[in-house]
């Protein structure tokens, strides 16, 4: 297991370094002004639908569907399987397409409202959606047939296939000279990636156990499990996406650059909730599940709370960092060529905003696994769309004041809903046990963090005397610098409060809970 999820956090950290590339080339060529918040626009929709019915619901439906079918029916009751809801999988997102591409101007208008003012910017955005929005049909196949090689525990072309999309981006990014513009350009890159993802992956499933077929659809007892376990899960991943369709809507009413400012620090953002949150979610969710179907309940909430702490440990360092020294970051990592000082400010802002919901969206999935664990899919989707519902009244109502900043911290506010409304609903159902490690780790980390935010907050001016008569690359050089102090700093404080023990208590498992004895009427 511990191969496995190298495997995978290496595949999604190098996505991430490739990722951050891309952006650096988005903000030196595209900038911040109308051609990027219309490509913005245009990247956007096929990756919300992408959220909704194939990375989020579908993936989440069909993986343990055909995992278990494999097990119980063996291989050619799970590949025709594979091939009817591939066939079905096919032909919504066909028929999808092919509405998308006729009434664009219609979506653009909906979800783009403030485009309409300025003809051109919403010409623009149509033309660069059509482009782009084929890319969602061909990423629900890498989908479908990651998911039947995940359930083989193959996970390397999975993991790599989207960091063929930087790739792509930055090749057509390269050439932009010979395409109509800046946003074409990169558009290109995004339909180019979709082929390119769907040989990887396809070909990989093709050498292992062939690609699925088209195949009559047949509504027998595995298709109403899986579409049972698809219901709540698209109403999930469809609430979720609300509150960043609500982004986008919002974001078009406000001035240029208010879209590519959110893109921006979103993206920062996402580095800790993608590397640290989602994985850690991936890794205890299997590992509670099966200590629970064990009857190890010690054992499960054991997992939880080591999970729980390593989370802590490697997000509190992003947390001080976002939070107080935003400004250099974006300066550092994006101020070059058209992305100018004021879009780095700009976005620094808002990843600020972001910052104070950055904890409870990398906690949030260690704690929706005591439900997802146990086969509970309701109640997590419950508290999300309360969370979803406060999320865009709060949008709305800061909008006008603090423009993307207000959409931002409109965000943060949610997922402090919706992790409040989980830890309650698990507490109330006794699911959740915070053991005095966890609580002493607690305390001892906060005490790092606060080491390091002083640091930071020390080096500020002494950077400006250092580097103050740089001409070039001083935001880089500021960047690299605070980035060594701070590791110095948060290291040596965690290394101090700590020590060895510590570490070496994450291998070591309490004894197993003895299992619950039958009790009146079969109960347990």
């Amino acid at each position: 297991m511990l191969g496995r999820i190298l495997t995978v956090g290496g595949f999604t950290l190098l996505s991430r370094i490739t990722g951050f590339m891309r952006d650096i080339m988005l903000a030196a060529i595209l900038g911040a002004g109308p051609i990027a918040d219309a490509f913005f626009v245009a990247l956007r929709l096929p990756n919300h639908f992408r959220a909704i019915f194939a990375e989020g619901a579908f993936n989440s439906a069909f993986v343990p569907a055909y995992a278990r079918i494999r097990q119980q029916d063996g291989v050619v009751a799970a590949r025709l399987f594979a091939d009817r809801i591939f066939t079905l999988l096919f032909a919504a997102e066909a028929i999808l397409l092919l509405l998308a591409l006729v009434f664009t101007p219609e979506v653009i208008r909906l979800l783009a409202p403030g485009f309409a003012d300025d003809q051109g910017q919403f010409a623009l955005a149509v033309s660069l959606t059509r482009i782009t929005f084929p890319y969602l049909l061909l990423v629900s196949l890498v989908t479908l047939y990651g998911g039947m090689l995940n359930a083989v525990q193959r996970f390397a072309s999975p993991a790599a296939a989207p960091i063929l999309l930087n790739l792509s981006m930055m090749a057509t990014l390269a050439l932009a000279a010979f395409f109509p513009n800046a946003g074409h350009a990169a558009a290109w890159g995004v339909l180019i990636a979709g082929f390119l993802e769907a040989l990887l992956v396809g070909a990989d499933q093709s050498r292992h156990d062939g690609l699925p077929r088209f195949r009559a659809f047949a509504y027998n007892e595995d298709a109403k499990r899986f579409f049972k376990a698809l219901g709540p899960a698209t109403l999930g991943s469809a609430g979720l996406q609300i509150a960043l369709f609500a982004d986008t809507i919002i974001a078009t009413f406000l001035p240029a650059g208010a879209l590519s400012a959110l893109y921006y620090a979103d993206r920062l953002n996402q580095l800790p909730i993608g590397v640290i949150g989602i994985a850690a979610g991936t890794v205890v969710l299997p590992e509670m599940a099966r200590r629970i179907a064990a009857g190890d309940e010690r054992g499960a909430r054991h997992a939880q709370n080591r999970v729980i702490e390593l989370t802590l440990l490697m997000a509190i360092p992003f947390f001080v960092a976002f939070l107080l020294v935003p400004d250099r970051i974006m300066s550092g990592l994006f101020s070059r060529g058209a992305f100018t000082a004021a879009d780095a400010s700009a976005a620094a802002a808002t990843l600020a905003a972001y910052t104070i919901g950055l904890l409870p969206f990398v906690l949030i999935r260690s704690f929706t696994a005591t439900f997802l664990a146990r086969g509970d899919t309701a109640t997590p989707v419950k508290a999300l769309l309360i969370s979803v519902a406060i999320n865009v009244a709060c949008k709305i109502a800061l909008m006008g004041t603090y423009a993307q900043v207000g959409l931002a911290l409109a965000t943060s506010i949610g997922a402090w809903v919706n992790f409040a409304l989980v830890v309650l609903f698990a507490m109330r159902a006794g699911l959740v046990a915070i053991d005095g490690r966890l609580r002493r780790s607690a305390i001892k980390l906060a005490i790092a963090g606060i080491a390091l935010a002083l640091a930071l907050a020390a080096s500020q001016r002494w950077l400006d005397v250092v580097f103050g008569d740089m001409q070039r690359l001083r935001a880089e050089a500021e960047l690299a610098t605070l980035t060594v102090i701070g590791g110095i700093v948060y290291g040596g404080a965690v290394a101090a409060l700590f020590g060895r023990q510590w570490l070496r208590g994450f291998s070591k498992h309490p004894p197993a809970s003895p299992p619950t004895l039958p009790g009146p009427a079969g109960e347990t």
